[in-house]
């Protein structure tokens, strides 16, 4: 059976699966290393134990009889930089991106290159201290000259486990567009500090991120893929199913609004709001919002089990009732949120307004997860805003555990009336995203129109 291998490597789980010539995964297995100690005792990757699982596990899949494995492709979590020599060889760790990073250094870097404002701006990249993989790297050159002085190429994560298996250094866009603080989206190339400082003769040459190169890997030959930035790769499987213009909301610990079909630069506004930009794998701006609800939900329920001496997942045995929700509205309980100088409704990105609320208000635990998800909601909607103004979106696709919440889906549906509201459901989206990039490399047969299983929710009106 001819399959490609897909190693989908996250911080907490690393994965390889084989997915057949119709995408469905037909093999699979995941690891969990433990993270070790850097030179300032911070937690970080253990980069050899990563390399070696690697390799080892693909020499692995290409012995198994039943499959013949024609194509390897990569999809891990960004913000990572592995630095090598000429030789190819990993030098210092591969730090943390929530690494502490020092105050000094920070302020001399934006002092240097123009203000926090404007560079944030250029660079579609809110300032997040070490998630900005360019301050890494500027980091590096200032706090460790010696092994500065060995680089030959600091690659992302995805490409330096693709060049583990194809020798090939390279990068691409879903890791350099990604909040790196490196990438000048108004001039399409690499912002001026980075040539000033010289730091781009390290950035390995830039290849389109479907790229492939046949590699002979053991005694087989195969279509090694340059790896992508995992949430780039999971918008992947929608852009390959749907024609028409779209927003995901994908949903875990962060909800993310990602828009593909918006390529409006982002003003300062939006960036407070923790606006960014991804690029997609053909290179374009995909305009995403963050919002922290996925901990915030994990954080009130808590709550909830406590106030009403509930199971802490008490909240999935709870259907949606329209009716709860209209007598919330009509309460006179509500807590108001700021307002900004214009009157505009301000969207707090700490925390929902449910955690000012006195939990003794209500009278059911029903009433106050209803409550929840109601300020949940109501910052949803406000964030993804912020990606839909200005395009012509007919449809919103939830995928995650809130795509699961029959109350927040409702919710949802409600408060965009005029857009189609879908829960989506995609078997392992990142890793499928990867091998769906290099499907001319690999595949002969047409891409799949039903990788996507959708769910309908519509707005619903009470009946009195």
């Amino acid at each position: 059976m001819n399959v490609i291998a897909i190693f989908d490597i996250g911080k907490t789980n690393k994965k390889l699966f084989l997915f057949d010539e119709q995408y469905r995964i037909v093999w699979e297995k995941s690891e969990q290393f433990v993270e070790i100690p850097d030179e300032d005792g911070e937690l970080c990757e253990d980069l050899t134990k990563l390399t070696r699982w690697v390799t080892a596990s693909l020499t692995e899949v290409l012995a198994l009889p039943e499959f013949s494995v024609k194509a390897v492709n990569f999809s891990t979590y960004g913000a990572s930089l592995v630095y090598i020599d000429q030789t190819g060889q990993p030098l210092g760790q591969l730090y943390s991106y929530l690494k502490a990073y020092p105050d000094t250094l920070l302020q001399n870097f934006y002092d240097t290159y123009g203000g926090e404002a404007d560079l944030t701006r250029q660079t579609a990249s809110p300032p997040l201290r070490s998630l900005n993989s360019g301050l890494q790297l500027y980091r590096l050159k200032y706090e460790q000259p010696d092994l500065f002085s060995k680089l030959a190429f600091a690659l992302h994560l995805p490409q330096y486990v693709s060049y583990l298996i194809s020798n090939w250094p390279v990068s691409e866009l879903t890791s350099i567009g990604c909040h790196t603080m490196l990438w000048d989206f108004d001039r399409q190339q690499y912002h001026r500090w980075v040539t000033d400082e010289k730091l781009d003769i390290h950035l390995a040459p830039i290849v389109p991120s479907d790229s492939a190169r046949l590699t002979v890997f053991g005694d087989t030959t195969v279509q090694v893929g340059v790896g992508l930035h995992d949430s780039s790769s999971a918008l992947i499987p929608y852009l390959a199913s749907f024609q028409e213009p779209f927003v995901l909301i994908s949903t875990g610990t962060w909800c993310v609004s990602m828009n593909p079909f918006n390529s409006l630069p982002l003003t300062p506004e939006e960036l407070q709001y923790d606006c960014l930009n991804f690029m997609h794998y053909k290179g374009q701006p995909v305009k995403a919002a963050r919002l922290f609800a996925g901990y915030e939900h994990e954080q009130q329920v808590k709550r909830l089990a406590e106030q009403f001496q509930t199971p802490i997942d008490q909240f999935t045995k709870v259907a949606y009732d329209p009716e709860i929700i209209e007598k919330l509205r009509h309460q006179a309980s509500q807590v108001t949120t700021e307002r900004d100088a214009k009157g505009n409704q301000m969207l707090s990105m700490q925390g929902s307004l449910f955690g000012q609320r006195q939990l003794t208000d209500f009278a059911t635990y029903e009433e106050a997860y209803h409550q929840l998800m109601l300020d949940i909601v109501s910052q949803q909607l406000i964030s993804t805003n912020l990606v839909l103004a200005g395009s012509p979106v007919k449809r919103i696709f939830v995928d995650g555990g809130f795509g699961k919440n029959p109350i927040y889906m409702n919710l949802l549906a409600t408060a965009f009336p005029t857009i189609e509201v879908y829960a989506a459901s995609v078997a392992q989206a990142s890793a499928l995203g990867a091998a769906l990039a290099v499907h001319q490399h690999w595949n002969p047969h047409p891409l799949p129109g039903d990788c996507v299983e959708l769910k309908k929710y519509t707005a619903h009106a009470v009946v009195h």
